[in-house]
């Protein structure tokens, strides 16, 4: 399919691994020019090198766009762009009782404030132009928290409920925002979170995938190509009529009618 969005621009944040990745492959693959942005240099100009293969500009952006330096230069590269693509590592797991205030705030920049920041910024252009797209990843815990992610649950939430509001006010201008909702996939962040399974219970890494494959219908995690092709689809021009929208790509994992 023709996404129709061969020559458009876009932002993808923690783009260089995983999920951030796999959406700026497949915009790439759309023929879409990009500005990315992660903290790790080596890993961010391999993935450039990579999507340039795919006749693309890309412009790469190093830094910790959660602090105010990062998050301007980030802008300043991005200035104009079409498509927005936020996404951030989540906060580490643990428990209620041993988060502090400041845990809790540093999740809310990196998981609300920071995207909120970037489209505040970067939406007007989109509005002037009578198009654009935001897509932000975000998590299946917004839909069946986890016990154990209590700091990501809490920010991502907040960030969802912005999006629902603000996605009704932007669309009449050709603007559309929309959430895609990841379960567990085979990325870094399902590594760390097998790690702590291990960790905790002494088991075999191959045993705790094992174990959470089982809980999952499809039997498998999911992989970053395919999150970011559901992406590129919300990105193009066949899916303005999605707005404010959370879609989860879990294999099934939430047992639940909507």
């Amino acid at each position: 399919m023709d996404l129709g969005i061969t020559g458009k621009r876009a932002l993808v944040t923690a783009a260089s691994k995983g999920l951030g990745r796999g959406c700026a492959e497949a915009l790439a693959a759309a023929g879409v020019d990009l500005v990315i942005n992660a903290r790790g240099a080596e890993a961010l100009e391999a993935t450039a090198a990579h999507l340039r293969g795919f006749g693309v500009n890309v412009v790469t952006v190093c830094g910790d766009i959660t602090s105010d330096a990062g998050l301007q230069a980030v802008l300043a590269a991005a200035a104009g762009v079409d498509i927005l693509v936020t996404n951030a590592g989540g906060p580490p797991p643990g428990s209620w009782e041993n988060w502090t205030k400041a845990d809790y705030l540093k999740a809310i920049e990196a998981n609300m404030l920071t995207p909120i920041a970037l489209m505040t910024a970067l939406m007007p252009a989109m509005i002037a132009k009578g198009w654009g797209r935001v897509v932000n990843i975000t998590s299946q815990s917004v839909k069946a928290p986890i016990p154990q992610l209590g700091l990501s649950n809490a920010a991502r939430a907040g960030l969802t409920g912005f999006v629902g509001g603000t996605s009704r006010q932007v669309a009449p201008y050709g603007v559309t925002i929309n959430n895609l909702l990841p379960g567990i996939h085979d990325t870094d962040r399902a590594t760390a979170l097998d790690a702590g399974i291990v960790a905790t219970r002494g088991i075999t890494a191959a045993a705790a995938r094992a174990e959470r494959c089982a809980t999952i219908p499809a039997r498998r995690y999911g992989t970053a190509s395919e999150f970011g092709a559901t992406c590129a689809f919300l990105c193009s021009q066949h899916a303005g009529y999605i707005v404010g929208q959370n879609i989860l790509l879990d294999g099934g994992a939430m047992n639940a009618t909507l």
